[in-house]
């Protein structure tokens, strides 16, 4: 795909494997540095993979600033980190539904409002990830499902506060081919016939949000198999 606008430096959370490591495949392909956070970058051979517990948000903050100062700027950041632990309320450990909270929507704060000051000097571009449980609720699902409905409140107040100043697009991907759901009981991994999309396509959307001409913003992306239940 040929960039309507030069990627220029993307910062990624999550981006040591899953869909965050697609989406540095893809903005490095587009002619674009990734910049890549995750809790583990050691299996990268990667001089710009960097160690980030989103979740440690005044941490995360600081390292998203001093990375912002050490590239010379940012022009997006894609938030890509997410964890999830299904299981019904009073079946999960209190510490575990607020880290699923903390890292999917405390962390996603954190590294935009970090990154805020660059990408409003470079009139850059935020993409946040929610997913199609923010669009339907599940059971089981209640930290998962409250961490990205607040994503989606989030990115949505961002767009109206910075208006003309910043874009924001927020992605709703459905189920990915990916190791998302390995460490799963059995009871939530998704059935052998699931119709799971390929993280590179969602990427390539990502890609294609970014590249869109100044003034132009694609603001929500809903990214599904033609029989995804989640939409309409």
């Amino acid at each position: 795909m040929t960039a309507i606008r030069p990627l220029g430096t993307v910062l990624v959370t999550g981006g040591g494997s899953g869909l965050g490591a697609a989406v540095a495949a893809a903005v490095r392909d587009g002619g674009g540095t990734a910049v890549v956070l995750d809790l583990d970058v050691a299996h990268l051979d990667d001089a710009d993979a960097f160690a980030c517990d989103v979740s440690d948000t005044r941490a995360a903050e600081r390292l998203v600033a001093e990375l912002a100062e050490r590239y010379d700027g940012l022009d997006a950041v894609v938030t890509a980190a997410g964890i999830d632990r299904p299981a019904p309320l009073e079946g999960l450990p209190g510490e575990d539904w607020e880290r699923i909270v903390a890292v999917n929507l405390l962390g996603t704060v954190a590294v935009v409002r970090g990154a805020l000051p660059s990408l409003l000097s470079s009139h850059g571009r935020v993409v946040t990830i929610a997913s199609s449980l923010a669009l339907r609720a599940l059971g089981d699902a209640t930290a998962y499902c409250a961490s990205k409905f607040g994503v989606v409140g989030f990115s949505r107040s961002l767009a109206a506060e910075t208006k003309g100043r910043l874009g924001v697009t927020t992605v709703f991907p459905a189920g990915m081919r990916t190791g998302f759901f390995d460490a799963r009981e059995e009871q939530y991994k998704p059935a052998a016939d699931a119709q799971l999309i390929e993280p590179r396509a969602v990427a390539d959307a990502i890609v294609f949000a970014l590249a869109q001409a100044p003034g132009v913003e694609l603001r929500e992306i809903v990214m599904a198999p033609e029989e995804e239940p989640s939409w309409p």
